[in-house]
């Protein structure tokens, strides 16, 4: 029998979750590292001014030597991601070239903590906050704020802050959760539907929590300012990175080689994966179509998953918590013992609660996406077409900038091209999102042990785009918060 995994052994907190049980340190204590804890502390400065590749490219080449415990290692981790990110996208046009001053250290520390050299979510987010009143709570908004950002705006800490309540709120479920898996090992299925009634519950909580994002992110804010600088070297041809980029060690320029690497995306939260994890649900490479009959089968081992981008995801995890979320899948057995159990009616409604309420946070998701993505992307391309028709030669140069935030395609008389540009435009992960959400949110009502809530959970909503014809006016859903516009974008913020 494979024993369940502590959490702690994956420096996953039993209190806080994925988040440090201790707060991140706020700056690198040593001295030797100021001219990086100065380039982020001045980073908005140096990139509004356009000074900051010509700063980065004098700082000294500093050694990890006197990088002490696992705290500091995080804190130089996401200094460096910053300034990367920052160098690399914070100019008319995007470098190509990371030099030897951020290469050589952000290397040394990604090989420690088996991260990629690109700013993920752990570096973002995880290891980005601070709480105002060390005596509070950190699962609460009203307690947190976040150390470092591009733009030094509001919206893009609440940006940020919103995914850290959101993992503050989880981490208390899983070992809520790890202790369900113990209880149906032992049969106890009061245990197992208490737990699964406290799993619904503060899902629908999380939910609530995922909505304030409205508060204080504008999407416009975040579409044009903030989402660029989240981007990595992965299909960004459009723009300006047809080849990703070189991370300068400082060797021969004929062995540099380029790279490409997702950028930062909420679908690299190991908490929400967890989620999945121990109701085992199964998600599909995007496009798969589902089994014809989800209660089929009953066998609760395991399976090797197809390639897909949520597993992809797991690689831009640091290191413990992708193990983590493997030693759960090959314990999780609350699927297996409802359905073993479909006689006992209170277990198979909390089962099917825990379902509903992940699959209500999938459909927030994808509003938000709606809003915060996709009108955004048809009002920009709007506006580059009328400063394409005003024809102002002279004006400085926004294309490039414009396109770090949205595709440059045009759409066709016909709206047959429209079509293909909400298939082609990307998250921030590299995902084409909206086709990606909603398979995620059918995947998810799948495992429904009642006949009724798997019919429930499976049917169109009512966020599915209808193209009824060429005027995109008339391309409406209705949502949470009101009738959005649809247009064309697939990309942004991506909770899987």
């Amino acid at each position: 029998m494979i024993p369940i995994p502590n959490p702690e052994d994956y420096d996953v907190s039993p209190r806080n979750g994925f988040l440090p049980t201790e707060p991140p340190l706020e700056a690198l204590p040593d001295s030797y590292y100021s001219p990086w804890e100065h380039a982020v502390k001045n980073l908005q400065g140096l990139i509004l001014s356009k000074r900051l590749r010509e700063v980065v490219d004098r700082l000294p080449v500093l050694t990890t030597d006197r990088l002490f415990g696992e705290a500091q290692w995080r804190r130089a981790y996401s200094v460096l991601a910053f300034i990367a990110h920052a160098y690399i996208w914070g100019g008319n046009k995007p470098a190509e070239r990371v030099p030897p001053p951020i290469t050589i250290p952000f290397l040394s520390v990604c090989e420690h903590l088996q991260l990629p050299p690109v700013a993920t979510y752990a570096g973002l987010v995880l290891w980005n906050w601070k709480p105002i009143f060390d005596t509070e709570r950190v699962d609460t908004l009203a307690n947190l704020d976040i150390i470092d950002t591009f733009t030094g705006s509001l919206d893009e800490k609440w940006f940020y802050l919103i995914s850290v309540a959101i993992e503050a709120k989880g981490g208390p479920l899983i070992p809520l959760m790890l202790q369900a898996i113990e209880s149906a090992s032992r049969g106890n299925r009061a245990a197992v539907t208490q737990s699964l009634r406290t799993f619904a519950e503060r899902l629908d909580d999380i939910g609530i929590t995922l909505t304030r994002m409205y508060d204080d992110c504008d999407p416009h804010i975040f579409y044009n300012r903030i989402r660029p600088f989240l981007a990595g070297g992965k299909g960004m041809a459009d723009a300006g990175l047809p080849n990703g980029v070189i991370f300068d060690n400082g060797g021969p320029i004929n062995k540099q080689r380029y790279v490409q690497f997702s950028g930062g995306s909420n679908a690299q939260s190991s908490v929400i994966q967890f989620f999945d994890l121990v109701l085992s649900i199964e998600h599909r490479p995007t496009g798969e179509e589902t089994k014809s009959d989800p209660s089929a089968d009953k066998s609760h081992k395991p399976k090797a998953p197809p390639s897909n981008f949520i597993h992809e995801m797991r690689k831009y995890m640091p290191g413990p918590h992708a193990r983590f979320l493997e030693q759960v899948a090959a314990v999780a057995n609350l699927r297996h013992f409802v359905q073993q159990h479909s006689y006992d009616r209170d277990l198979t409604v909390a089962f099917d609660a825990c379902l509903a309420m992940l699959s209500a946070l999938r459909d927030k998701h994808i509003q938000m996406v709606s809003r915060y993505i996709v009108i955004q992307s048809h009002a920009a391309k709007k506006t580059q077409q009328q400063q394409q028709q005003q024809d102002a030669p002279h004006a400085p140069n926004q294309a490039t900038k414009l396109n770090l935030a949205h595709r440059p395609k045009q759409p066709s008389a016909d709206g047959k091209e429209d079509k293909e540009l909400k298939r082609d435009l990307k998250g921030t992960g590299g995902s084409s999102l909206i086709p990606f959400l909603r398979q995620a949110r059918e995947e998810t009502g799948e495992p429904a042990v009642d006949v009724w809530a798997r019919r429930v959970l499976s049917r169109k909503r009512g966020d599915e785009l209808e193209i009824g014809g060429a005027d995109e006016d008339h391309w409406r859903t209705q949502g949470i918060s009101g009738v959005w516009q649809l247009s064309d974008s697939d990309g942004g913020l991506c909770y899987n």
